[in-house]
């Protein structure tokens, strides 16, 4: 794809003073928070999922702000990652959007199960990183550290050395 503008992502000052295995760590801090929030539970019979922000949210007023606080959370991480002051702007209209309209009875409640801030959250704050060049970890795959010496295969993961011997 050719970049019109020619413009290429200015240095991160904050993002460039913390260690692979710290953004990864966030990364994974922020990931479980958005998954617990919206996409925690399956309701039984159907195929969708809603997490702790649309129970919380059934409290009402206080859940919605409640969420809200919780929400805040991935916005506080990202601003520590030195997301930019537009990208952080986005994250808090989402949870802006979810705590308004959220807080509506019954009609909030149902959005709160459709509108998944955190998720997007997530999905900026990942974008943001990779924009920057840092390869972001998967959930539940451990951040490695300076003395991990796990073999790695073109870069997707550890390897599992051994042999196997087959017994008839």
């Amino acid at each position: 794809m050719i970049n019109v503008f020619n413009r290429t992502p200015k240095p991160n000052a904050k993002l460039q003073q913390l260690s692979a295995v710290e953004i990864d760590a966030a990364v994974m801090r922020v990931e479980a928070v958005a998954r617990l929030m919206d996409n925690a539970f399956l309701v039984p019979g159907t195929n969708i999922r809603m997490g702790l922000d649309s129970v919380i949210g059934l409290v009402p007023v206080i859940g919605d702000f409640v969420s809200a606080l919780i929400s805040s959370y991935v916005i506080w991480e990202a601003k520590n990652l030195g997301v930019s002051r537009f990208t952080l702007a986005r994250m808090s209209t989402n949870v802006a959007i979810d705590t308004v309209i959220g807080a509506i009875p019954i009609l909030g409640d149902a959005f709160d199960v459709a509108f998944r801030s955190n998720l997007k959250n997530l999905a900026l704050l990942k974008r943001h990183l990779e924009k920057h060049g840092h390869t972001v970890a998967e959930l539940g795959v451990p951040p490695r550290g300076p003395d991990d010496h796990r073999p790695m295969r073109d870069g997707n993961g550890p390897v599992i050395e051994g042999t196997a011997t087959r017994i008839d």
